[in-house]
């Protein structure tokens, strides 16, 4: 969605200044309302430390705070009541972190004024934050329904549940977003009844590159009972793509992964959900990520230093070594390392490498016994290609090969590669396709269950790892 950013900025400037604006107040309430009961006296309003980090640092953990909890998410695709129910529970949350941080230690009369302290706050901060938030909302929701922005859509399913759908849509009174660009058939035959309303644009056996061409962000499954056998490989290899995915709700017993009820304003639709982390632990991650690789470059630069000497002094070549990967949704990407191999080590073709690999400098395997050639791979992490954890990205050349026997590799495209993965602290480097398949069943298990204690858990014994020097 073209504006997505334009959207997000203006719910994080109005979430700022409703938060500036209720600590503010909350703070004049304080030095009028509490202090005079407290000292018996007026108390001249001054403007403290307090106040002054209240100002300047709380609209920024506000804003954190929504971002963790994945407000700024999906913002074309809310109600009103959506907002109002996150407000509240953050809202809560938030004032619940503020009171104990900032204002259990006040003076104060007796335990009432900690009732209003917190109750002022809560009220105070959840109506300065809900109010702009509805106003914006109401109006994208008006936009949605005049047509002015709409999601490039397609339909998978060409008969009557699929025409169904379309002529529902279509009938909409008030729009709910949808720009049907055409339908995916999924049984071939010489007629399609949606083909009288809509273009079709091809079969469910090039999906994956018709929605790339069309830029697709939506699409919406109606296919008939007797097709309901190719469901499985449908949303399947949807999930693989950064798209939305809705379906009618008589295929909810067969779809996969998470089904639950979408904003839709007119058409019964469901969304198919395959959220693999809760989305405050998948922003928690990508920050940890980037804060972790600015960490890891900044401190590493003596080592660095060292490496590059290192390398460049073994064999001519350059230092840093590019190659094509890769990751997620699967988008090819070029990964940085250090070079451990000699140069033009793989002019007779893609090769994967071995404990004693010849085509390694002896500078090269003393890195790779440490994962000391990985250090680059930070940069990808700051680039957003890479996570710290996540499987180990692989060439589409050995890709191609491991699905002929494991098709269910792709399924680890749903989420970023990492630098270093469940199985890399099992196997370490994979020396053929068999290796690589036995490494996929951890990488497998991992994405089934993702979480920040997993991903800790993989940190701690790779740091094991590089320090016994196992990497090979």
């Amino acid at each position: 969605m073209k504006n997505n950013k334009k959207q997000r900025l203006l719910y994080i400037l109005f979430d700022f200044l409703a938060a500036l604006a209720a600590w503010v107040l909350f703070y004049l309430f304080r030095k009028i309302q509490i202090e005079p009961q407290v000292f018996g006296t007026e108390v001249p309003i001054t403007f403290g430390s307090r106040f002054w980090g209240g100002v300047i640092g709380l609209p920024f953990a506000w804003i954190l705070l929504y971002y963790f909890t994945g407000f700024y998410k999906n913002m074309f695709h809310r109600s009103r009541l959506d907002d109002f129910t996150r407000t509240l529970l953050s809202s809560l949350l938030g004032v619940v972190i503020i009171f104990f941080l900032l204002i259990l230690d006040d003076t104060i009369l007796n335990y009432t004024n900690y009732y209003s302290l917190f109750f002022t706050l809560f009220l105070l901060h959840f109506t300065f934050t809900l109010i702009p938030r509805m106003i914006i909302t109401s109006r994208m929701v008006a936009k949605v329904h005049k047509r002015e922005i709409g999601f490039r859509t397609v339909m998978i399913g060409s008969n009557e549940n699929a025409v169904d759908v379309y002529l529902d849509i279509l009938d909409q009174k008030k729009s709910s977003g949808y720009e049907i660009l055409g339908f995916i058939n999924v049984n071939k035959k010489e007629h399609y009844q949606l083909q009288d309303q809509i273009a079709h644009l091809g079969g469910h056996e090039n999906m994956e590159a018709i929605l790339r061409k069309h830029q697709v962000e939506e699409v919406i499954i109606a296919l008939e009972p007797f097709e309901h056998d190719k469901i499985g490989d449908i949303v399947s290899r949807l999930s693989l793509l950064d798209i939305r995915i809705s379906a009618i709700p008589s295929m909810t017993d067969i779809l996969t992964g998470k089904v639950k009820s979408t904003t839709i304003f007119g058409t019964p639709l469901l969304e198919v959900s395959h959220d693999l982390m809760p989305a405050w632990q998948v922003n928690v991650k990508q920050m940890m990520d980037k804060l972790i690789a600015i960490l890891a470059l900044i401190v590493l630069t003596p080592l660095n230093l060292f490496l590059i000497t290192g390398v460049k002094l073994s064999s001519r070549g350059p230092i840093l070594y590019k190659q094509d990967r890769v990751g997620r949704f699967g988008k090819e990407f070029k990964i940085f390392k250090f070079r451990s191999m000699y140069h033009n080590a793989e002019e007779n073709g893609p090769e994967l490498s071995s404990k004693h690999d010849p085509r390694v400098t002896r500078f090269g395997q003393l890195m790779r016994k440490h994962r000391l050639d990985e250090i680059p791979n930070f940069i990808n992490v700051l680039k957003g290609d890479m996570a710290l954890v996540g499987p180990r990205p692989e060439r589409a050349y050995f890709i191609n090969k491991i699905t002929v026997e494991a098709p269910h590799y792709i399924h680890l495209h749903k989420v970023k590669p990492g630098i270093t993965s469940w199985g890399q602290v099992k196997y370490g480097y994979a020396e053929n396709v068999e290796e690589m398949i036995k490494r996929l069943r951890y990488d497998i298990l991992y994405i089934e269950n993702m979480s920040l204690f997993v991903d800790l858990k993989i940190l701690f014994y790779t740091v094991i790892t590089i320090v016994k020097g196992r990497g090979v």
